[in-house]
């Protein structure tokens, strides 16, 4: 297998990974809580103070709905 498509079937691998998948979630939910926050502020506050407030704030419950939707999920399956 030539190391190009070596590279993209690692690539497709890690793109289709749960763990991947979860990343870019949180992701997503701290630049949504990024936006409000500064929306609220007046100005922009930052990814890192958007980071730090949401892990502290809402994290926890974050990923616990989440644990909970996906064994609804499986079990549903």
């Amino acid at each position: 297998m030539p190391v190009a498509e070596a590279e993209k079937d690692k690539s497709q691998f890690v793109k289709n990974s749960v763990l991947y998948k979860e990343f870019l979630a949180e992701r997503e939910e701290i630049l949504k809580h990024k936006w409000i926050e500064s929306e609220k502020a007046g100005k922009d506050i930052g990814f890192e103070k958007a980071l730090l407030d949401w892990i502290v704030k809402h994290r926890s419950h974050w990923r616990e709905r989440r644990m909970k939707e996906a064994r609804t999920a499986k079990a549903a399956s």
